[in-house]
């Protein structure tokens, strides 16, 4: 008998909501799953981005007045929040569209492609934050 017969196969099943904080998920599906999020905050936050362009440019008053709501604190971590969306979204469309150019990847390429876009867009954001709340 040989040894590839008496191994135990990995057994991929299906996990329950339940198992989510147990799971241990790879760095690309994390990535992946970050992409999704990061499309759903793009979205759900294109009100605010729409209210947010229209009041700059309506007049100085507007402009003047959007300023001083937006530096609040409060609001500054949502402006933040939507940047790390479009920074990680866009990040992770070009990690795909490389995906789709190289055809065939290895699980150590995919590995090292979603640790490139994860710390690029936190790299970004990071940068943003500095800009944000030093004013630098």
């Amino acid at each position: 008998m040989s040894t590839s017969e008496t191994r135990k196969r990995p057994e991929y099943r299906n996990i329950h909501i339940t198992d989510l904080m147990s799971y241990r998920l790879p760095l690309a599906g994390l990535v992946s799953i970050l992409h999704r999020i990061s499309g759903a905050v793009m979205f759900l936050l294109l009100p605010f981005v729409l209210w947010v362009f229209d009041t700059s440019l309506r007049s100085q008053q507007g402009w003047d007045a959007l300023a001083g709501v937006l530096s609040a604190w409060p609001l500054k971590i949502v402006v933040l929040g939507l940047f790390w969306a479009l920074a990680h979204h866009l990040c992770a469309g070009i990690r795909h569209v490389l995906m789709e150019v190289r055809h065939a990847l290895s699980k150590q390429q995919g590995r090292r492609y979603a640790a490139v876009t994860l710390t690029v867009s936190l790299l970004l954001t990071a940068a943003f934050a500095v800009h944000l709340f030093t004013g630098a």
